[in-house]
């Protein structure tokens, strides 16, 4: 790892680079080799709210633009991206902690597809010709934007999580005002520099950095915003919720994906995804596995298989070294938050099959070894909460019902996954399963960009859908022009 210049950067309001008002800064530094790599503005209240207010100046004029333009714009800003995939790859695993070769590159091609998704989705954004009672008048039904989107994203994909909700919201004709997360804020300016740089006209899009409990809170309050796109934990998110009441809320939140390997299940496949599901992003995916729900007939093979799978694939280390697959967590909250897990764990009878502590040897506290934890009950923290770390907690079950039992008596409901080779007992476990999203044979962290994504009804996951056009849904409206031809 080498020493790289630390850069101050700026946030965007009203078509310009500016400082904050309150002169502060925010200092970003690696999770991955402690270091300091750059600084952002502290913003304000009063700097979200000038960029409230340049959103809504701006709003009518972009708002009235042709879908072709404003996807041409878009089409522009994946463009840019695509020229600058290393840098933005070298950053985010500076910044986030992923590996470079398994998994931040990974996030930038996907960051692209996000921006030409939304081009296309915004060509296709279609209304309503119902028909009238009256023969001399026609109805028509246009699907419009909200106006202003206030957009507040997560640090665990700062790009893709960020772009599944700015790029279909400015592409359906909102401005945007985004607040990122703190802890990834670099990340989050590289990225709207490249927006920035498709040039858009000024006020359109908007980057407000600073605290998530200033910054957020006020572009979830204002009644200046109109439409509010939240992604990230469960906590903040009912926050937001309450502070937003009223507004059109798109809401990704929590989960603890259970995945459930059934008896006749291909044992070699469920490993391979347990693998995926609890490990990419070191574990820190509201997609995780979180729970693993393991028939007894299988578990002592499915265990073996997982521990030597373990010990071969998961490389824990320097993430721009090419051989790892594994980085650090990203911030002290979420490792503070495995130890606390795994620790009640094992106070309450857990068996720890390998992993278990935080790695020696590394530039910071906050790499942690792959853990498996085995005898998991529902008395667990590990079991009951969600981990958003590289762990493994594995519960035996005796039958299908009682698996299903334990995914309802979850308070979440965002994915899940099931292992069988019947695809009846599949299909039948998905349709029964309390869940947004749920996956037969594969992956929990297995997801396409264009698909409706998002928690049951009832759930602590979320409300509203993630996913190209459906999240055009959230953002635009149904509004009704009647013509009299009388």
């Amino acid at each position: 790892m080498t020493t790289r210049t630390t850069i101050d950067y700026s946030m965007y309001v009203a078509g310009a680079w500016v400082e904050s008002d309150s002169g502060g800064r925010i200092e970003a530094t690696s999770p991955a080799t402690g270091e300091t790599i750059g600084t952002v503005p502290e913003g304000t209240r009063d700097d979200a709210q000038r960029a409230i207010a340049a959103a809504n100046a701006a709003a009518r004029e972009w708002a009235g633009r042709s879908a072709f333009d404003r996807a041409a714009a878009m089409e522009r800003v994946a463009g840019i991206i695509e020229k600058r995939r290393d840098d933005l790859a070298h950053t985010l695993t500076l910044d986030q902690g992923k590996p470079l070769r398994s998994e931040s590159y990974s996030e930038v091609e996907e960051l692209i597809e996000y921006w030409r998704m939304a081009a296309g989705d915004a060509r296709r954004l279609e209304g309503l010709m119902p028909p009238s009672v009256d023969a001399s008048k026609r109805v028509l039904a246009y699907r419009v934007p909200r106006g202003v989107v206030g957009v507040i994203t997560p640090w665990n994909w700062p790009y893709t999580m960020a772009a599944e909700v700015v790029a279909p919201a400015l592409a359906s004709g909102n401005t945007v005002v985004w607040g990122p997360a703190s802890a990834t804020s670099v990340c989050s300016v590289k990225l709207a520099q490249c927006v920035v740089d498709a040039e858009l006209p000024a006020g359109v899009f908007n980057l407000v950095t600073g605290p998530g409990s200033v910054v957020g809170d006020e572009i979830a309050a204002n009644a200046g915003t109109h439409a509010i796109g939240f992604v990230g934990s469960v906590a903040t998110g009912y926050r937001v919720a309450e502070r937003a009441a009223g507004k059109p809320l798109l809401l990704e939140m929590g989960g603890n994906g259970p995945l459930v390997v059934l008896d006749d299940a291909d044992l070699d496949a469920a490993v391979e995804a347990t693998l995926a599901a609890a490990f990419l992003c070191a574990g820190q995916s509201c997609t995780a596995g979180e729970r693993f729900l393991v028939h007894e007939d299988v578990h002592d093979e499915y265990l073996d298989k997982l521990a030597t799978a373990v010990s071969k694939a998961i490389r824990l280390g320097d993430p721009f070294a090419d051989e790892t697959t594994m980085g650090p967590l990203n911030n002290e909250g979420t490792a503070a938050k495995m130890d606390s897990h795994v620790g009640d764990a094992l106070e309450r009878g857990a068996v720890l099959v390998s992993g278990g502590a935080r790695a020696q040897g590394f530039p910071t506290d906050l790499y942690y070894e792959a853990t498996v934890l085995d005898r998991v009950n529902d008395e667990m923290e590990v079991a009951r909460e969600e981990t958003f770390g590289p762990v493994v907690p594995i519960t035996t079950i005796r039958t299908e019902d009682e698996a299903l039992a334990i995914i309802d008596s979850s308070p979440y409901g965002l994915l899940a996954a099931v292992f069988t080779r019947d695809l009846r007992r599949g299909l039948r476990f998905a349709e029964a399963a309390r869940a947004g999203w749920v996956n037969i044979n594969e992956s929990t962290n297995y997801w396409e960009s264009h698909l409706p994504f998002g928690g049951r009804a009832g759930s602590q996951s979320g409300i509203g859908r993630v996913g190209g056009r459906f999240s055009m849904e959230t953002f635009t409206e149904l509004k009704t022009v009647v013509v009299n031809l009388g």
